[in-house]
C-alpha cells in the first residue's frame, strides 16, 4: 500500500526533498534543528501515513513532541501511533521500525527540556492549549 504523505503543502515538500536525496536534504531542517520522518498506520483507514517532526537523540531512541502548534486536539499521527504504536523512522539516510512510547512524570519533564531546548516554541504552543503536550520516545525495534 502507497504511502501518503503530509496534506500540508510545505511538509510535503519536505518530505519529497528527505526521501529523494536519502535524507541529505531536510534532515536538517533549519540550523541546529533536525527533523525525521515517522509513518504510522491509519487507524480508520490503515493506510501508512508519513510526516516530518523535529526530534533530539535519546540513548538508542528519539523524541518527538505533539504540539499540533498548541491545538486542541492532539495531532493525527499522535492518535494512530495510540491505534497502534509500531511505526517505520527515517533518521537521515537510516531507516527503522520503532515502538513509539508516551512520556510521563520525570522522565516527560526531563524531555520536555531537552525539546524545548532545541524548539523553544514548544513553551508557546504549550500555553495556548489545555491538554498537556505528549512527548513520545521511539524506541528502536
Amino acid at each position: 500500500m502507497a504511502v501518503v504523505d503530509s496534506p500540508v503543502g510545505w511538509v510535503n515538500k519536505h518530505i519529497r526533498n528527505y526521501i529523494e536525496s536519502d535524507g541529505a536534504k531536510g534532515h536538517e531542517w533549519r540550523s541546529g534543528v533536525y527533523t525525521l520522518l515517522l509513518t504510522t498506520i491509519g487507524r480508520k483507514s490503515g493506510q501508512p501515513r508519513r510526516t516530518a517532526l523535529i526530534y533530539q537523540p535519546y540513548g538508542d531512541a528519539y523524541v518527538i513532541v505533539a504540539s499540533y502548534g498548541g491545538s486542541p486536539d492532539h495531532p493525527a499521527w499522535y492518535k494512530n501511533l495510540e491505534a497502534n504504536p509500531t511505526v517505520d523512522v527515517q533518521v537521515g539516510a537510516d531507516e527503522f521500525t520503532a515502538t513509539a512510547r508516551t512520556t510521563s512524570g520525570d522522565e516527560r519533564a526531563e524531555l520536555w527540556k531537552l525539546m524545548n531546548e532545541v524548539w523553544p516554541d514548544y513553551e508557546g504552543y504549550q500555553k495556548k492549549t489545555d491538554r498537556e503536550i505528549p512527548v513520545v520516545v521511539l524506541d528502536r525495534v
